[in-house]
């Protein structure tokens, strides 16, 4: 955002060639004879309207004026985590990063015998089998055979005959042992699909115990972002932001998640807020896999006001402004507003008879 100080020190600076350059004509009005007193007579005679020749002309334009405090984040893949095997032996097969696994799918292979990803946000503990006590996890379970078309029933807490039934035609349709069992480590539960970063162990390592085998992220990009303790009123779960790419490419994102204040680098004095922001358009980050993003997060609004390119102020003092008002004659008059909001390369004004529509001086670039 430009300050009204930067404006009026461009001004003054602008003001101040025009003072020389005026004062450099009377003295060479006074070299020549009798130009002395052509000089006075021209001095005296007060300003008349100035067409304007070699300056710019912008609209006055009415509309609303946003605002916003900039802050640097991080855009990458979401939920980073990594998948182990309570399973132990040789790890025999692995996806390569970037390859992305859905639900039923194998994640990896342990001793030859695939590891599937299943949906869900409760860890496996234990081996379903006929006989277990209830539990939620088996619903879990059903819901996944359901949604592979391996379950005909409503998935409950049981595990009954037409579990049993699921497992079976599922061990049949993946190549696997039928034993209508699940044992521990044959299933990964997690959130949803993902997208593997890396392999942490080498094929033909050891796994077991837990070990990290994946790391793997969520399919979806989201930025993260440090937002200063003195700007935490500007994020709100939902409130839409601008992201700019590295590329300069500008695209849009909501808020997701607003955390709680912490130092930042064990520096009592840098408080920052954690902010978690997504995607509107989730193809908008291209093939970025990770990059420094600038988030803008709203910080004023104002609707149904007029403004002007911020270059249009001419600093009458150290705290006045105007602006130079093109007539239809092409004469132009200087005529003194009041400033409001600066945003985006633009001042809100206000002033006697200033419209929307007419035309003001601006600097030629």
């Amino acid at each position: 955002m430009t300050s009204p100080d930067d404006a009026a020190q461009a001004h003054r600076r602008r003001r101040g060639r025009s003072g020389w350059i005026a004062a450099a004509v009377v003295a060479a009005l006074a070299i020549v004879g009798g130009g002395a007193a052509i000089a006075a007579a021209a001095l005296a005679e007060p300003p008349a309207p100035r067409k304007h020749l070699t300056a710019g002309e912008a609209p006055i334009e009415r509309g609303t004026l946003s605002g916003s405090v900039k802050a640097s984040g991080t855009l990458a893949y979401a939920d980073p985590h990594d998948v182990g095997s309570t399973l132990s032996g040789v790890l025999t097969a692995a996806p390569r990063p970037g390859v992305t696994v859905g639900v039923g799918q194998p994640l990896f292979s342990v001793d030859n015998v695939p590891v599937f990803l299943f949906h869900g946000s409760l860890p496996a503990w234990r081996s379903f089998r006929s006989g277990m006590d209830d539990g939620p996890d088996i619903q879990q379970l059903e819901e996944n055979l359901k949604t592979l078309g391996f379950f005909n029933g409503k998935p409950d807490r049981k595990f009954t005959g037409s579990t049993t039934s699921a497992i079976l035609a599922w061990q049949k349709a993946t190549g696997q042992e039928r034993t209508g069992r699940v044992d521990l480590g044959r299933i990964v539960f997690d959130q949803g699909d993902v997208r593997v970063q890396s392999v942490k162990t080498q094929r033909g390592g050891a796994v077991g115990a837990g070990a990290a085998v994946l790391s793997v992220t969520e399919l979806q990009k989201r930025v993260s972002v440090k937002l200063q303790l003195a700007n935490q009123q500007l994020a709100k779960v939902g409130g839409a932001v601008r992201i700019t790419l590295p590329d300069g490419t500008r695209t849009t994102g909501k808020v997701l998640s607003v955390g709680t204040p912490q130092q930042e680098g064990g520096d009592k004095e840098n408080v920052v807020i954690p902010v978690v922001v997504t995607l509107d358009d989730p193809a908008a980050g291209g093939d970025l896999q990770q990059a420094v993003v600038t988030v803008s997060f709203p910080a004023q609004i104002r609707e149904h006001v007029l403004s002007v390119p911020v270059s249009a102020l001419i600093a009458l003092d150290d705290q006045h402004f105007g602006v130079e008002v093109v007539r239809s004659d092409g004469t132009v008059d200087l005529v003194p507003v009041a400033t409001g909001l600066f945003a985006g390369g633009r001042v809100e004004i206000s002033g006697n008879g200033l419209e929307a529509g007419q035309h003001v001086v601006v600097p030629k670039i």
